[in-house]
Order: C-alpha cells, then structure tokens, then sequence
C-alpha cells in the first residue's frame, strides 16, 4: 500500500478538460465511483482497488441522493471528477441503487459511464430490474472475505484491465 495521504472520501480535486481519451489512455488514474453504504464493504473495496495494478482514484458516496448530486456535480460536488466506472449497491439509504441506475442511464451526459451493481441480494427479481435499467453487470457480494477480496480483483481486472472505458 502507499504511503501517500489518502484523498477524503467524498471530495476530490477535479479537472474537468477531456482529450476524448480514457484516463488510462492519457496516463491518469482512472476514477471509480463506489457507491456504498456500508463502511466496511466501502472499505474493503477500496483496500483492494487500491492494491490493484491498475492506478485508480476511489470516491466513496454513502447515499443515492449524494451519488446523483455528484454526479451532476451540484453543491458541494461542483468541482467532482467524473467517473470512469461506477460501483453502486442496491441497498442505500435515501434513494436506493435502482432508483439512481435509472437516472444515470436516463441522462444523457452519464449513461455511457459503465455501472456494476454491487450487493449482497441474489434475487432474480433484483438481478432482472437491474438489467432492465440496462446496468452492465451484477455481481453479488460473497460473505466470505477471501470470495469477496477475489470478486473486487475480478472486477478491476475486466473493467480495468480489459474493458476500453468511454473517455470521462
């Protein structure tokens, strides 16, 4: 791990000039919104992205309704980085996961911006209205650690690896 002070949670420096290129393409980090509200799935999953080999930045939004504000950049998000990849939870306070996948797939400034649902419901239900909102992936999250650690590495292998993500 690195021993350079960490970022807060929630708020980060932003610069908002795009070449049209990923951030990897440019040699930046590639930024990733986690949507969470449970601190210690949040802060497991930034531990692991953050021992990863792919340099990323990791934003931590705790509520449905913070999530979309910054993502529209409003308030005190004004100056927030747009993300490369978004990892959002179902369950959330305020305005639950489905609720925001709608309205990021709805807007046309962050539909292209790739969302893996995250959660520890298997429902077939919650799997198939996911996918109707046109989420890109679902992932469960196991209950075991070792599992857990493995799905996040697996994660930021495909899309950070493999996947070519939009330019932010």
């Amino acid at each position: 791990m690195s021993n350079e002070p960490e970022p807060p949670r929630d708020v980060l420096k932003a610069d908002f000039t795009s070449t049209g290129m990923s951030n990897a393409v440019r040699g930046e980090p590639i930024e990733i919104l986690l949507v969470e509200d449970s601190p210690d799935d949040a802060d497991l999953t930034v531990d692991v992205l953050r021992e990863g080999r792919i340099h990323n930045r990791v934003t931590v939004i705790e509520d449905g309704v913070e999530a979309m504000a910054y993502l529209r950049r409003e308030g005190r998000h004004a100056t927030a980085l747009r993300p490369d990849l978004i990892l959002l939870d179902l369950n959330l306070p305020k305005k639950n996961g489905r609720e925001v996948l709608a309205e990021i797939k709805q807007d046309p400034e962050l539909r292209r911006i790739p969302v893996v649902v995250m959660t520890s419901s298997d429902d077939e239900k919650d799997i198939l209205a996911a996918y109707d909102l046109y989420v890109n992936c679902y992932v469960t999250k196991p209950v075991d650690l070792n599992q857990f650690i493995a799905v996040v590495r697996s994660i930021e292998k495909f899309w950070l690896s493999i996947v070519k993500l939009p330019a932010a």
